[in-house]
C-alpha cells in the first residue's frame, strides 16, 4: 500500500543528493504552460464569452454570465446547514484572531539628526481569490484567502470558483454562503487557467486584479506562471503533502489517520512518514489498511495516493537524521509526533506549517486552528510561506533628508555614483548645492582628491 525508503546504515547525503532519494509527486508546471497559453490569450482578447466558452468545455455547462448574482449569494447562506454555519463562523473567528495580530505598522528609523527612513504597509488595490472547486468542495479556502485579504485593508476582493453542472452553473452553494459570511459579493462562476486570465486582464464583468492567490489544480499553477509580471501571485500551488517525524513514542493509529487525511485530497497527494523506529513503521503499515478500508475515497484517491512515489515511510538511523531529512523534504505540512515534541518542532527551519504533538493534526489547521492552511508546496517551504496578512501588503520606504543631512553624506553618494560609472547620479546631489558644492561655511568644505568636488568633512 506505502513503500519504504530504508536510509539506515550510514550517514545522509547532503542538500539536493538528499533530497533527490526523497518522495515527490511530479508536477510539470512548464508542460502545462502550452496547454493554458492558448486560454489567456483567449480570455485577453474575447473576454466573458472566452470564460463562458472554456467553462463549457471543461466544466459542462454553459453560462449566460459569469457573475454570480447576489441573491443566489444570499439564498446560499439561508439555506447553509446550521452545524456547518456554526462551524464556518467559529473557522472565521480564529481565523481573524491570529491574522489581525500579523498587521504590521508604520515605522520611522531616524538614520541621522536630519535624515529618516520610513516603512509604511499599503494594502493592494484589488485582490482575485481562487477557490477550487473539482473533487472536492472547498468553502475552508474562503475563509483562509479572505481573512487575511480583509485583515490587510484590501478593498477589492473577488472570489472565482468553478461552476457546477449540478448547481445550474453557479459555484458549489457552500463556497458561496461561505463568501456571504464573509461579506464578500463579488463572485465569479469561473475556474482553471481562464479564471486566472478573467483577474489578470480583466473582462466587462470583472475588473482586472494586482494580486491572485489561492490553491488549484496544475493548470492553474501554469496560468499563475504564465502571467506573472502582470499580476502578482502568492505561489504556483501543487499537490497537498504531509510528512510525519515520529518515534516509538507515536500512536500508529494517529499516525495512520492523518497520512490518510492528506491522501484522500487527491491521487497525487503526498504521505510521508518519517521515524527511526521499525515498529512504529511496522505498525502504521498494519494499520493503514483497516482505516484505508472504512474510508470513504479509496479507489479513486486514497490507495493511488498512498501508493504513488510522492509517499513512502522513510526509515532513518535517528531522530538527528529524521530532522535533516523533513528540513530537506519542506513538507507544506508536518506533524511531529516524538518525545518532547515541542522542542523537535523549535528545530525544524523548513516546513509550510509544524504542528506539535498528538494533538495537534493537520486536519485542525485545515479548518480551525486559526492558522493559514494555503501553504508552500513541492519543497519550496525552504524559501516561501504560508499566506498571510503580510502577503497582501507592500512595504513603501519613504525618505526624508535635510539639507544639512544630505550635504554629510553628499560626498559618498557622489563616490559610489563615480564607482558605478554614472556620474549623472552624482551630479544630481551637486546640483543642490550652490555653485555645485555643499555649503562650506555649515558643513565645512574639502576639495575632494578625485572630483575637485568640495565636500563635507567628517
Amino acid at each position: 500500500m506505502i513503500s519504504r525508503i530504508d536510509l539506515r546504515g550510514g550517514a545522509l547525503p547532503e542538500g539536493g543528493d538528499l533530497r533527490d532519494l526523497l518522495p515527490r509527486a511530479e508536477f510539470d508546471v512548464e508542460a502545462a504552460l502550452e496547454t493554458v497559453r492558448p486560454i489567456c490569450e483567449d480570455v485577453r482578447h474575447r473576454g466573458s464569452a472566452a470564460v463562458i466558452d472554456w467553462g463549457a468545455k471543461f466544466d459542462g455547462v454553459r453560462l449566460e454570465s459569469i457573475r454570480v448574482p447576489a441573491s443566489a449569494i444570499a439564498d446560499a447562506l439561508e439555506r447553509l446547514d446550521p452545524a456547518v454555519r456554526a462551524a464556518l463562523e467559529e473557522s472565521i473567528r480564529r481565523a481573524r484572531l491570529v491574522h489581525h495580530e500579523q498587521r504590521r505598522t508604520t515605522h520611522t528609523t531616524q538614520v541621522v539628526p536630519g535624515g529618516t527612513v520610513t516603512e509604511k504597509w499599503v494594502p493592494v488595490e484589488r485582490v482575485g481569490l481562487y477557490v477550487p472547486g473539482g473533487r472536492s468542495v472547498y468553502p475552508s479556502s474562503v475563509v483562509m484567502n479572505v481573512v487575511p485579504a480583509q485583515e490587510a485593508g484590501v478593498e477589492g476582493i473577488a472570489v472565482a470558483s468553478p461552476p457546477q453542472k449540478e448547481f445550474g452553473g453557479l459555484p458549489h452553494p457552500t463556497i458561496l454562503a461561505a463568501c456571504a459570511l464573509l461579506g464578500v459579493d463579488e463572485v465569479y462562476a469561473a475556474g482553471g487557467a481562464q479564471a486566472i486570465a478573467m483577474f489578470a486582464y480583466g473582462t466587462a464583468e470583472c475588473l482586472p486584479v494586482n494580486l491572485v492567490t489561492g490553491p488549484g489544480n496544475i493548470y492553474v499553477a501554469a496560468a499563475k506562471r504564465l502571467l506573472k509580471g502582470r499580476i502578482g501571485i502568492d505561489a504556483e500551488a501543487g499537490p497537498t503533502e504531509i510528512a510525519i517525524l515520529a518515534d516509538s513514542t507515536a500512536d500508529p493509529v494517529h499516525v495512520a489517520a492523518d497520512l490518510i487525511s492528506q491522501a484522500e485530497h487527491d491521487p497525487m497527494a503526498a504521505a510521508v512518514l518519517v521515524t527511526d523506529s521499525e515498529e512504529l513503521a511496522a505498525a502504521t503499515e498494519a494499520e493503514l489498511k483497516p482505516q484505508v478500508a472504512a474510508s470513504k475515497h479509496v479507489t479513486d484517491r486514497i490507495e493511488p495516493a498512498l501508493a504513488g512515489r510522492q509517499s513512502a515511510i522513510v526509515l532513518v538511523n535517528d531522530l538527528e537524521d529524521g530532522l535533516k531529512v523533513v528540513d530537506a523534504y519542506a513538507a507544506e505540512h508536518l506533524e511531529i509526533q516524538t518525545a518532547d515534541a515541542a522542542a523537535v518542532a523549535g528545530r525544524v527551519r523548513n516546513a509550510g506549517a509544524i504542528f506539535v504533538g498528538p494533538w495537534a493534526p493537520v486536519s485542525l489547521g485545515d479548518y480551525c486552528a486559526g492558522s493559514n492552511h494555503v501553504l508552500p508546496t513541492g519543497g519550496c517551504a525552504c524559501h516561501s510561506s504560508g499566506l498571510s496578512v503580510q502577503s497582501f501588503l507592500r512595504g513603501i520606504h519613504i525618505v526624508d533628508y535635510t539639507r544639512d543631512a544630505l550635504a554629510e553624506v553628499a560626498h559618498h553618494v557622489v563616490t559610489l555614483a563615480e564607482a558605478e560609472d554614472l556620474p549623472a547620479h552624482g551630479a544630481a546631489i551637486k546640483a543642490r548645492f550652490a555653485g555645485g558644492e555643499p555649503d562650506e561655511h555649515r558643513a565645512g568644505g574639502e576639495p575632494d582628491e578625485h572630483s575637485g568636488w568640495k565636500v563635507p568633512q567628517q
